[in-house]
């Protein structure tokens, strides 16, 4: 769904500066603790290197726009991260994976707590 929330930016505001920003999830409570004891660069390299094709990705998908876009990686919590920089931009474009009722009472809904939780307008795309 990412990259129908990339289209519809890229088709619905061409003229706007566009930043791809892609959320390697945080390790688990069993690797925190290995990843603990890891240099700060170690785990900035592994999300660079984890996020590298979705970036890619997103840059063939700009060109065939004729477009040139930013990209930037977090290590986090997808909501948490993506709301942490939503201040620094107009809108922020997400896509949804439709998920069940079940899913997102089990699991959380990333795209309807950014809905919810953003200081700017948040257009969600299925």
């Amino acid at each position: 769904m990412a990259e129908h929330a990339l289209e519809y930016a890229l088709d619905v505001f061409p003229d706007a500066e566009i930043t791809v920003l892609t959320v390697v999830g945080e390790p688990s409570a069993f690797w925190a603790k290995a990843t603990a004891l890891a240099l700060e660069d170690d785990i900035a390299g592994a999300a660079e290197e984890r996020a590298a094709p979705v970036r890619e990705r997103a840059r063939e998908i700009a060109a065939d726009h004729d477009t040139e876009i930013e990209t930037d990686v977090r290590v986090g919590h997808p909501s948490r991260a993506i709301l942490d920089v939503a201040p620094e931009f107009e809108t922020v474009v997400v896509g949804s994976h439709g998920g069940s009722v079940a899913d997102r009472l089990l699991v959380g809904n990333v795209a309807e707590t950014i809905f919810r939780r953003s200081p700017v307008p948040v257009v969600v795309v299925r």
